[in-house]
C-alpha cells in the first residue's frame, strides 16, 4: 500500500527542536509524529472543532484520516 503522505523539509532552531523531542518522548511519539499531532490540533482549533466523541484522551497516539 502506497503512503500518500506529503514529505517536506522543516528548518527550526535547535532549542525548539529539543523541546519538541522532549514533548514527543513524554507522549511516546516520534518527533515527526509529534509535529503532525501539533499541526492537526492547530488546524482543528482554527476550524473551531471540538474533540470527537469517543476519541482517546489528549496525548494518546491515534490514526486520523488525512485532512481535506
Amino acid at each position: 500500500m502506497a503512503d500518500d503522505r506529503k514529505a517536506f523539509l522543516l528548518r527550526t532552531d535547535p532549542q525548539l527542536w529539543r523541546e519538541i523531542e522532549k514533548w514527543a518522548a513524554d507522549e511516546l511519539r516520534s518527533v515527526n509524529g509529534q509535529i503532525e499531532f501539533i499541526l492537526r490540533e492547530a488546524v482543528r482549533k482554527r476550524r473551531g472543532g471540538a474533540p470527537e466523541a469517543g476519541s482517546p484522551p489528549k496525548g494518546w497516539p491515534t490514526e486520523q484520516p488525512p485532512l481535506p
